[in-house]
């Protein structure tokens, strides 16, 4: 089934590894032209190099931490350079916390974490919207978790963020629907990647 996406511009974070990649390569092999975001900028070119080995779209790197939001308007500058025009379809993708339960956290673990999976979310979002609103058609995805209906106890500071970016995200689609721009929230489940390894490592 053809979806539509031959040359569109998407921009992909956590894009090296996991749902990230995933997202990147089905992306590609629409023929889209995708830039990949995340810290790992060897990690990036390599899983560009196999996109753009594979086609019919292309994969360019534009590396950032997402907890630096300088640095993250700054790559998408690089990628609407190196892609030739405005973003439009973003991907936010943001890494998780370690687990922990809520009460008594310290603040600066609540501060550092919504700088990283919130903040910079809205920041990106924010840096690209104007362009899809200019063009009349763009799509913002958002990766949360199922843990937006139901939370999970072992992640409490992820349950609580990644409501928040839910709520955000389904303000922000009735502001920006008659421009032609579509905002949705992802609420995958238990998916096999180095994450879920990883918290799976840890109650072992």
């Amino acid at each position: 089934m053809d979806l539509q996406l031959t040359g569109k511009r998407a921009l992909v974070c956590g894009g090296s590894s996991g749902l990230g990649r995933a997202v990147a390569t089905a992306l590609v092999a629409e023929g889209a032209h995708v830039a990949l975001l995340s810290r790992d900028a060897a990690k990036l070119q390599a899983v560009a190099d196999e996109l753009n080995a594979m086609g019919p779209g292309k994969a360019v790197i534009a590396p950032a931490d997402l907890a630096d939001h300088d640095a993250l308007l700054k790559a998408v500058d690089v990628a609407e350079t190196a892609l030739g025009g405005p973003i439009q379809i973003l991907l936010n993708n943001t890494g998780g916390p370690s687990p922990s339960g809520v009460a008594g956290l310290d603040p600066t673990v609540w501060r550092d974490q919504f700088e990283a999976m919130v903040l910079s979310v809205f920041r990106l979002t924010d840096r690209v919207m104007p362009g899809m609103r200019a063009m009349g058609w763009g799509r913002v995805l958002n990766v949360a978790s199922t843990s937006v209906i139901e939370p999970i106890g072992t992640l409490g500071v992820s349950n609580t963020l990644r409501a928040s970016v839910a709520a955000w995200a389904k303000t922000l689609a009735g502001e920006v629907a008659a421009n032609g721009v579509t905002v949705n929230t992802l609420l995958p489940g238990r998916i096999d990647t180095p994450r879920i390894e990883r918290l799976d490592a840890a109650r072992a």
